[in-house]
């Protein structure tokens, strides 16, 4: 289920969890991604390659939108359209903010004026054009793509999801001590892992969540993101 070299880790910090909740995961049902796709994040960048990890809340509350990556939507397939935005990008307020604040890094737009008809300006040939580049581009740049929970049933179950996957997520980093990634916190329930023992050898960097619009300026995020020029091609 994931890369060969998370095997072992991933063994390790899967066995941490609560027996109950780990019988509700292989029961697969009630909850999305399901069981095959919540360790996407996993499969596809390998663990020495990984210089940071972004923690995000939960996955998407939309199965379609859910993919077992933190931030990448699955219900969106192009980034941009003639007129800016697309139609899927300007629907999700969090991906819709961290692609100006890309933009705005890259000196595409400026802080005055970050709406449609600015970015339908910007040239994007020398641009990224899809969802699946975007993770790419992330995971070249060593961003492990994590949410605080790997899955998500319902709004009124967040929290207990959140708080039942806080052991995987405590071994997780208990065993990525040699490698000593950077982490990324976005919004209040990725601050609150500082709580779990161990978590302060990192380095970490707390921004607010993405769905803030002020996020789209953010001097912290124009500093991280800014030299990753995740959306050049």
């Amino acid at each position: 289920m994931v890369h060969s070299s998370w095997q072992q880790t991933i063994n390790n910090a899967y066995g941490k969890l609560d027996e109950t909740y780990r019988l509700y995961l292989e029961r697969d049902k009630g909850y999305f991604p399901a069981r095959h796709h919540y360790f996407n994040a996993f499969k596809t960048v390998p663990r020495e390659k990984v210089r940071y990890i972004l923690f995000g809340q939960d996955p998407y509350p939309r199965e379609e939108s859910a993919t077992g990556y933190a931030f990448i939507d699955g219900k969106v397939s192009r980034i941009f359209s003639d007129s800016g935005l697309s139609k899927e990008v300007n629907r999700a307020t969090s991906l819709r903010n961290f692609i100006k604040m890309a933009l705005l890094a890259r000196g595409d737009l400026t802080a005055g004026d970050t709406s449609q008809e600015a970015i339908a300006r910007v040239d994007k040939s020398p641009l990224i054009g899809s969802i699946g580049e975007l993770r790419d581009h992330f995971e070249k740049n060593g961003v492990l793509l994590l949410n605080t929970a790997l899955v998500f049933s319902s709004k009124a179950e967040s929290r207990k999801h959140i708080k039942a996957w806080q052991p995987f997520v405590e071994k997780l980093l208990e065993e990525m001590r040699d490698i000593d990634p950077t982490l990324i916190l976005f919004g209040t329930h990725a601050k609150a892992l500082k709580k779990l023992k161990g978590i302060e050898t990192f380095q970490a960097i707390e921004l607010e969540h993405p769905y803030n619009h002020t996020f789209v300026s953010h001097p912290k995020a124009l500093e991280l993101f800014g030299p990753m020029d995740l959306l050049a091609k």
